[in-house]
């Protein structure tokens, strides 16, 4: 049988949907039903759920559109596998359920471009008007709120940041929900009056009760998921910094490191911890930069570093708490 050449038009559609396409995509493309078959026979496409196909592009193959990983991020790393992962999961929903469908929730923030969400998301998406259609084969339908703003964001609608927040804030893990937090103030995206509105809209949302807190402490100094992370362990863990990246000279009073979360000690002296890790910092450019900032912060004569990554952070609290009564 003569191998199916699959259209270029199609590939560099597939790459804007994250590597899948819909079965009428497809032949719209020139791929007719034998075809597709004889495709996913031989294992060139995977049938993803009833309609949609991964057109299997190589790993090293650039994805386009809103939500792909920075081209500054290094290929295979886990921030580049999650980044993959995550916009997966948005596009499966948007496609299993038609052009009508709108990105909601943990899914409408991939596209938004907002950081923090965990490396694995559930595949959601929701209808404007009501249908009897019912979740498929792992992608989950959402009820389509009330009043609810949309935006188009890479050819699809989606639903407006605030929205996107207060639907996906309840459902997050507390840390990922600060962290989603932070980055829309960090980015500007987002100001704190807004970020307070958000707040309102989440309200009487189901898991909201625990999360209330993380509307007040979003902070958009943090400069990375794992900050944050490591700051809602120390304001949990009772020891909540004093400020967040503190601004250090060196011993020559020239250039300016900043510590990530900073304590105040006596005689102007201070704690600062340092957060790094391979899911944050993984190309070498950025180890490079982390390492000389830390000699910066270092050097300065005036401060104490303790540094962390991801694998530690459930003891990160205790450890500043002990590090806090020794030197006070």
């Amino acid at each position: 049988m003569r191998r199916t050449v699959v259209p270029d038009s199609l590939a560099r559609l597939a790459r804007h949907q994250a590597g899948l396409v819909t079965t009428v995509q497809a032949r719209t493309h020139g791929i007719n039903a034998d075809s597709l078959t004889a495709l996913v026979r031989h294992r060139r496409w995977t049938r993803v759920c009833r309609g949609v196909y991964d057109v299997r592009l190589p790993d090293g193959d650039a994805w386009t559109g809103p939500g792909t990983p920075s081209t500054a991020t290094a290929l295979g790393s886990p921030t580049w596998v999650a980044s993959r992962r995550r916009l997966r999961a948005v596009w499966t929903a948007l496609l299993a359920y038609g052009p009508g469908a709108v990105a909601v929730g943990r899914c409408a923030l991939v596209l938004h471009g907002v950081a923090g969400l965990p490396a694995t998301i559930p595949s959601e998406a929701a209808l404007p008007r009501a249908s009897n259609r019912r979740d498929m084969e792992g992608v989950s339908l959402r009820q389509f709120d009330d009043g609810m703003r949309t935006v188009t964001v890479g050819g699809r609608r989606t639903a407006a940041l605030d929205w996107a927040l207060a639907q996906a804030v309840p459902e997050l893990p507390r840390r990922n929900g600060l962290a989603v937090l932070d980055s829309v103030l960090h980015q500007g995206t987002l100001s704190r009056r807004e970020v307070e509105a958000t707040h309102d809209l989440a309200r009487g949302r189901r898991g909201i009760a625990s999360r209330h807190d993380l509307f007040e402490l979003a902070d958009g100094r943090a400069e990375s998921p794992l900050e944050s992370f490591a700051r809602l362990e120390c304001v949990d863990g009772g020891v909540e910094p004093d400020t967040l990246q503190l601004p250090l000279a060196d011993h020559r009073g020239g250039r300016r490191a900043r510590g990530d979360l900073a304590w105040r000690l006596p005689r102007g002296r201070h704690l600062v911890v340092e957060m790094d890790g391979s899911e944050f910092h993984s190309a070498p450019e950025a180890v490079r930069a982390d390492r000389l900032r830390q000699n910066r912060i270092v050097s300065t004569g005036r401060v104490d570093v303790l540094r962390y990554g991801y694998e530690v952070l459930d003891v990160l609290a205790q450890e500043v708490r002990s590090f806090l009564n020794r030197a006070r």
